[in-house]
């Protein structure tokens, strides 16, 4: 007997910089996953954040155009506009 399970999709919102890059931190604040730089902190030390699917640690990580990343099942991508 085979048994079918259907995963949901994770969705996926587009947050859009104007500069190069925008560190992990400052993206959490930006797209209001957290509400201020403390808890960002937190959320990231403690594995919480994945980014480009590897939990990331590190508060400053540059985030580029393309790269993405996940918080409670919700991921961001990063989008350089003009």
């Amino acid at each position: 007997m085979k048994i079918h399970v259907k995963v949901a999709p994770k969705k996926r919102a587009t947050l859009q910089i104007k500069t190069e890059y925008i560190r992990l931190d400052s993206a959490l604040k930006l797209s209001s996953v957290v509400s201020t730089g403390g808890e960002a902190k937190f959320v990231i030390q403690d594995g919480l954040v994945k980014v480009n699917g590897i939990v990331c640690t590190q508060r400053g990580k540059k985030l580029r155009n393309g790269d993405f990343f996940e918080f409670e099942k919700q991921q961001y991508e990063v989008v350089t506009c003009e």
